[in-house]
């Protein structure tokens, strides 16, 4: 009797040892499958990392982009911001975009493009002399609809390379019916790069880089979550930041503004706002806007915005924005970035 109970302990033993070995080994399983997940998604986040970063940076915006896209020469977009032309196609897409003050009470928009090549652009509109006068600055070809006889005279005198919709090819521009001339005025990217080819332009572009930091930085500055802009009567910028997205979303009179191509947020990284004396040249109400020289401004990003100066030397020279405080260069973040020209006593509210 006493011989089976112990062969029926050692049994259970037996029993036992296997089952706490059996729970060893499945603790031990499952840690490793844990790590193995681990270590999957490390590898998918760093392989990302690299993926966003194929190629090199684009000179105006940081972005990375293969060195065909980088290296050729950017196209400078004149497009219209009358209310009647709302909302503009392919805006979104470019790296850089000003804002100026045309005829009493509206703003036009220059946009520079380089890596992205949207379907559609427009609506399109007429040149104004400080904006060829900025385009030179990325020594753009140059894509507006007519112009102020000034702007007309300057791009003569330039030789500029430039395209208008006035005298270029019927295949080039087109007229959408979804609005009105001549607020409708349209081209595509392809096709406007397919024109600098067959006009001869130089496809390979000579000007100076913004300088950018290497990764996403913060500045040290006065709060900038809403930045407001009064340009003149009903006529309001305005960004808002969206903390998760760590980007501006811009509305425009109120209403947010979005791209008509696929009704997005137009969206902000960067924006700077610049300060230049303004005044009415002309009965029509035709503006001369000093864009050489000095003056005041503000660098806002990532929820902040510091005091800056800038500097233009030339007409042919590269506007520097500097810290008003240390006098360096300022570095812009990657990605978007909206360029403001205001006038010096514009009424900015940055809270």
């Amino acid at each position: 009797m006493e011989s089976k109970i112990k062969i029926i302990l050692l049994m259970l033993l037996v029993v036992v040892f296997s089952f706490g070995c059996k729970e060893e080994n499945t603790a031990e399983e499952e840690n490793l499958y844990d790590r193995e997940i681990d270590l999957e998604e490390k590898i998918e986040e760093e392989v990302e990392l690299v993926e966003e970063k194929t190629g090199i940076p684009s000179p105006i915006s940081g972005l990375y982009a293969s060195e065909e896209k980088v290296n050729r020469r950017p196209i400078a977009i004149m497009f219209d911001n009358h209310p009647k032309a709302r909302w503009q196609s392919g805006l979104k897409d470019a790296e850089i975009v000003y804002e100026f003050l045309v005829e009493f009470p509206y703003t036009r928009y220059m946009a520079i493009y380089l890596i992205n090549d949207p379907e559609l652009v427009g609506p399109i509109r007429s040149a104004r002399p400080y904006f060829v006068t900025t385009s030179l600055e990325y020594d753009a070809v140059y894509v507006h609809v007519g112009g102020s006889s000034e702007a007309k005279s300057y791009i003569r005198s330039l030789n500029l390379a430039n395209i208008d919709g006035l005298s270029s090819a019927k295949d080039v521009f087109f007229r959408k019916t979804h609005k009105r001339a001549p607020n409708n005025m349209y081209s595509s990217m392809e096709v406007l790069r397919d024109d600098i080819e067959r006009r001869g332009y130089r496809t390979i572009a000579e000007y100076t880089p913004f300088k950018f930091n290497e990764e996403d930085m913060d500045l040290d500055g006065e709060n900038a979550n809403n930045v407001s802009i009064n340009y003149r009567r009903n006529n309001i910028s305005e960004y808002s930041y969206d903390f998760e997205e760590k980007l501006y979303k811009r509305s425009k009179d109120g209403e947010l503004h979005i791209d008509e191509s696929d009704n997005t947020s137009i969206t902000a990284k960067n924006i700077i706002i610049q300060k230049a004396r303004t005044r009415v040249v002309d009965s029509q109400g035709r503006l001369s806007i000093d864009i050489e020289g000095s003056g005041e401004g503000k660098y806002i990003t990532n929820g902040k915005s510091m005091d800056i100066k800038w500097l233009k030397a030339s007409k042919n020279g590269k506007t520097l924005y500097y810290n008003i405080d240390n006098n360096e260069e300022i570095r812009l973040n990657p990605g978007r970035t909206w360029i403001q020209i205001v006038e010096n006593d514009t009424d900015l509210i940055i809270e």
